[in-house]
């Protein structure tokens, strides 16, 4: 499956996802960037309070298999991407979960704001059976 169209930054989130990258997946943000991951819980403010937070999820999966981007809609700087997450528990179970994020970019096109929309506790569930 490609990926659609995105600008370079958001592209980048996906990919390094896959790659389970997560100091790539971090460079992706501004330094001073936000991630609400999900909606609703305290946003992760600045790039290294992102990398630790993706690099302290990754390690509870074997593997990690990443988002993939399913349609991507952007206007001016901001981009709306659907997608869809795929990654096995350190105890074999399959799990799976969809989202749409939104992404504003600065003027570098770094993400300055990410907001995640998925439902956390549907992803929760299928970590603890």
């Amino acid at each position: 499956m490609t990926f659609p169209a995105m600008p370079a930054s958001v592209l980048e989130f996906f990919a390094a996802s896959q790659r389970g990258d997560a100091a790539a997946w971090a460079a992706t943000f501004a330094e001073d960037g936000v991630f609400h991951d999900p909606v609703g819980q305290p946003p992760i403010v600045g790039r290294d309070a992102v990398h630790a937070f993706i690099g302290s999820v990754l390690p509870n999966f074997d593997p990690f298999l990443g988002l993939t981007p399913v349609e991507a809609h952007t206007v001016g700087n901001s981009v709306a991407v659907s997608w869809r997450g795929a990654a096995v528990s350190k105890d074999g179970r399959p799990v799976n979960w969809s989202g749409i994020n939104i992404y504003d970019l600065n003027a570098d096109g770094l993400i300055k704001e990410a907001r995640a929309y998925f439902n956390h506790a549907v992803f929760a569930a299928q970590l603890t059976g």
